[in-house]
């Protein structure tokens, strides 16, 4: 995925000013594909330059307002040959993983706590998520854009409750394994 998509996507949804595309990553799109405002902005730019967006007639002059975009049907197009493009499974990169993973040869002291600061965050983040479900799609709601939508929101759902169970199932874990021997395998 590239930032240049993830915004074409939220314009198309709803045109916007960079500030709003800010704020909007930061609730909904962020969970998945997070970017800084600078990196917007400059991305806005180069969509701008490239014909795929434009910015919005202002409603009234005014120096320092801030410009609203809307996609144009180039930029649509590119969405659309992104969107139906093969793309292959990235490899998952964890460094907790790979921090167990050398415990097992070093020894596990003061894993523990940060095993436990890992699993609080991501039942937070996991409540948040049900919060979000509980709100934005209740019964009866089954448009074909929200149905699409929630499966994205589902996927964060199901990941952060692969993460809850398995990092509660490591703390359990961990104190049970005995420290590694000097010079073991």
């Amino acid at each position: 995925m590239s930032l240049r998509h993830a915004i074409l996507t939220a314009l198309l949804e709803k045109p916007s000013s960079g500030l709003d595309l800010t704020r909007r990553f930061d609730k909904s799109i962020g969970y998945f594909w997070s970017a800084t405002h600078q990196q917007i902005y400059r991305e806005l730019g180069r969509l701008e330059s490239e014909g795929h967006i434009r910015a919005l007639p202002a409603r009234q002059p005014a120096r320092g307002q801030r410009k609203s975009y809307e996609v144009l049907p180039a930029g649509r197009a590119e969405l659309a040959r992104w969107t139906a493009a093969a793309q292959d499974p990235k490899p998952h990169r964890d460094a907790l993983l790979l921090r167990l993973r050398a415990a097992a040869v070093v020894g596990t002291a003061g894993l523990e706590a940060d095993l436990r600061r890992h699993l609080d965050l991501h039942r937070r983040q996991l409540a948040e998520y049900e919060e979000i479900e509980q709100r934005d799609f209740p019964p009866g709601r089954d448009s074909a854009q929200a149905r699409l939508q929630h499966l994205v929101l589902r996927a964060g759902i199901e990941l952060e409750t692969f993460w809850t169970q398995w990092l509660a199932q490591a703390v359990e874990q961990l104190p049970q394994l005995p420290e590694p021997e000097e010079g073991g395998a």
